[in-house]
């Protein structure tokens, strides 16, 4: 156990393993910058057709929520009027409001109650001003997936609105820690909805697990896990519940990263000597050293077009974000601002990287723009962590501690939006966004 302990330090130093925080289980999102251009929307509570009084969800409510905290839009707290149909529409009424876009829909139940119970759900979005229908659209849902199908909602109303996807049934990753009265301490990789419903756990353990990364496709995570006392990479299959060790040489095994085609991983080992990135291919487990250096090398990130990688090292004295072509070279560093940059995190265009931007013992949340090199800190913090990118671009999920309080927090790209998320429970770090999934 001395030697476990030992090794999750050196992680700790190596992959920012230093942020505590509270367990994604009930989200609660705090606005606490919103553009001034946020744009008024009317969300009219969708009209309920079923055996019970009362619908299972309010879907009206989930899409409202995703439409306000991307920061984009202000829902409506109150309506004049609640029309489920285009006919009950009084366009001078919402016209008078200034209300540009109108949502309504109808929420049906087609088979008996139950978990197998099938809805109809039929959604409307008009442009007021023109009193034109934006989206018309109608499915049949499962009663477990009306929360996805609310989310869905709002990803076509985002889109419509905004011309860029929306990313609200997407998905996030995490790590949670508990201890019992005991003090004994069980660790799970969990993952919840984008908006933190609908959580569970992937894997639980006795031993500390490390850094979710997603695969391009959604369908498996990479993770580190201490099982067997030494750290050793594995590959999850989330559908079918299978997995495959990756590495467990001796020494460190971290920081796994996926490549755009997810035939590699990136990553970090130290069976040579001192921390150095690899990759390693999933199929046949062909492995290749990508950097040569007398330093901590770590933390890879994959650039969208696949050539090359940014990862942090120490080799200029303090942790800076360097750039290698893929399969080894000359590297270049690209932060040049602060005493210390690291976690890179692409985005999905590939002209920005978010980072951890350290600057006289404060950790924050920065972006830098490849092209100009120009570096904007987007948070006001003294710790935060672990910043990962949505897969439309637009928001940045990382963890964040202030004093005693540790929670998780978003802020859009362009620094417009700042949201804290307020959870409970356990323990929570390393967060991972999905990409879109099918």
């Amino acid at each position: 156990m001395k030697r476990v302990k030992s090794l999750i330090w050196v992680l700790g130093l190596v992959v920012g393993w230093f942020v505590p925080a509270v367990v994604l289980a009930q989200m609660v999102i705090t606005i606490d910058k919103s553009p001034v251009s946020a744009e008024p929307i009317a969300i009219v509570p969708f009209a309920w057709r079923g055996p019970s009084s009362v619908a299972p969800e309010g879907l009206d409510v989930i899409i409202a929520t995703d439409l306000a905290n991307s920061g984009r839009f202000a829902p409506l707290d109150r309506l004049p009027a609640a029309p489920s149909k285009e006919s009950d529409i009084r366009w001078e009424d919402w016209k008078r409001l200034q209300i540009p876009n109108i949502v309504i829909g109808s929420f049906v139940q087609k088979t008996p109650s139950g978990p197998g119970a099938r809805y109809e759900v039929e959604f409307h979005l008009f442009d007021v001003l023109k009193r034109e229908r934006i989206i018309a659209e109608r499915d049949v849902v499962r009663h477990g997936d009306l929360r996805k199908a609310a989310h869905q909602v709002a990803d076509k109303i985002y889109e419509a609105l905004t011309g860029e996807r929306g990313a609200f049934a997407t998905r996030i990753a995490y790590v949670t820690e508990t201890s019992d009265l005991s003090g004994a301490r069980t660790y799970a990789l969990s993952i919840a909805d984008s908006d933190g419903f609908n959580a569970f756990p992937v894997l639980q353990s006795q031993f500390p697990i490390m850094s979710p990364a997603w695969s391009r496709d959604g369908r498996r995570l990479a993770y580190v896990s201490f099982e067997g006392n030494r750290p050793a990479i594995f590959a999850q299959d989330l559908s079918a519940g299978t997995r495959k060790k990756v590495t467990s040489f001796p020494g460190i095994n971290g920081a796994p990263a996926w490549s755009p085609d997810d035939s590699r991983l990136a990553v970090t080992l130290s069976k040579d000597g001192n921390p150095e990135i690899y990759t390693v291919h999933l199929a046949s487990g062909i492995l290749r050293r990508v950097t040569q250096n007398l330093a901590i090398d770590t933390e890879p990130a994959w650039a969208p077009d696949g050539r090359s990688l940014v990862f942090t090292s120490d080799r200029g004295g303090q942790p800076q974000l360097y750039r290698i072509p893929v399969d080894g070279g000359r590297a270049q560093r690209i932060t040049l601002q602060g005493t210390y940059n690291a976690r890179a995190a692409f985005t999905p265009n590939g002209k920005h990287i978010a980072m951890v931007h350290g600057d006289r013992g404060v950790y924050r949340i920065g972006l830098l723009e490849l092209a100009t090199g120009e570096l904007e800190v987007l948070t006001s913090s003294r710790l935060d962590e672990s910043p990962t990118v949505s897969p439309n671009g637009r928001m940045i999920l990382y963890a964040t501690t202030t004093g005693s309080e540790a929670t998780l927090a978003a802020v859009a790209i362009d620094g417009s939006v700042r949201q804290r998320i307020g959870l409970d429970e356990s323990r929570v770090r390393d967060p991972a966004w999905s990409p879109f999934l099918r």
